[in-house]
């Protein structure tokens, strides 16, 4: 069949895995086959059999994505992210298939290839926007660094020996302060994922809210805060303190200068996901963590 070159879906696997590699190769041979056109980045097509009709780019930016329709992500939680830096960058929607551990981002399972091809091919998929967050660090009284989360902005401390003294704004108002392994200020797309394992609350995803959650902070009052999404949530590294560094996503880092000021606001462009699934959240929640629900009766008829 004739490759429709008004369709273009773009590829993003984690070829460092076996399974990626093979699954790779399957959505591929389905996706020509009906006529699609797949574009993948020349470093990850040396690690894959793909067939001389698949488009490869030397671009490793988010326009490489460029004039696709679709991102399709292969790999776990770190790939996911990945994708998802071009996706946010592009506006092209990202389909996360996961091949890694829990996978909250992903909308399919490595058993269900077959299903996702089809469903490319036919269209028949929706797109909804996840919120992200805009971090800003200030030193001295002036941004020194600019960049975004989907999931979290995690300041945290860097000497193992030493917790790292913090007070947490709200609003322009000071909440409370204390010694800590750090802060995670997350979206509720974030609660499922580090927010979660520092003890943080499931958040829905169509709630609109911020969250800011303690690690292991030494201080009676260090509840998780869930703030309005308007709200502008600052963390302030003490200036007798050792100095710190912010993760965004776990992927991007810098280093936190004792008196450092991060800011955490609504991120001004959202990440847009390609589902499949009508699938409530709750099943979602179900079905990743392999929650008990036996015995549930349900309402009464």
């Amino acid at each position: 069949m004739t490759t429709n070159a008004a369709r273009t879906v773009f590829l993003l696997a984690h070829t460092g895995r076996p399974a990626a590699i093979r699954s790779a190769e399957l959505v591929v041979q389905g996706l020509l086959r009906n006529g699609l056109g797949v574009r993948v980045s020349a470093a990850e097509a040396a690690d894959l059999p793909l067939p001389d009709t698949v488009e490869t780019v030397t671009d490793t930016s988010p326009s490489a994505v460029d004039g696709c329709e679709l991102l399709i992500v292969l790999g776990g939680d770190g790939t996911l992210l990945r994708g998802a830096e071009f996706s946010r960058a592009s506006g092209v929607p990202m389909l996360g298939v996961n091949l890694g551990r829990v996978g909250f981002l992903a909308e399919a399972e490595r058993d269900d290839l077959d299903k996702v091809v089809s469903r490319v091919v036919t269209r028949d998929y929706e797109v909804e926007e996840r919120m992200t967050i805009d971090v800003l660090v200030h030193s001295n009284g002036d941004v020194v660094h600019a960049d975004w989360a989907l999931n979290e902005a995690a300041v945290q401390k860097v000497s193992p020996e030493r917790m790292l003294e913090v007070v947490l704004e709200i609003d322009g108002r000071p909440v409370t302060g204390f010694g800590c392994d750090g802060i995670v200020c997350a979206t509720p797309t974030g609660s499922t994922a580090y927010a979660f394992s520092a003890g943080g609350p499931v958040v829905w995803p169509e709630v609109e809210a911020l969250l800011m959650v303690p690690i292991s902070a030494h201080a009676l009052f260090a509840k998780p805060l869930v703030t309005s999404p308007t709200s502008v949530l600052a963390v302030e590294v003490q200036p007798h303190t050792p100095h710190g560094v912010l993760w965004c996503d776990g992927r991007r880092t810098v280093e936190l200068p004792a008196g450092a000021r991060v800011e955490v606001r609504r991120g001004a462009v959202p990440v847009r996901l390609a589902r499949l699934h009508q699938a409530s959240f709750t099943d979602r929640l179900v079905a990743k963590f392999a929650l008990p629900v036996s015995g549930w009766r349900g309402a009464p008829h």
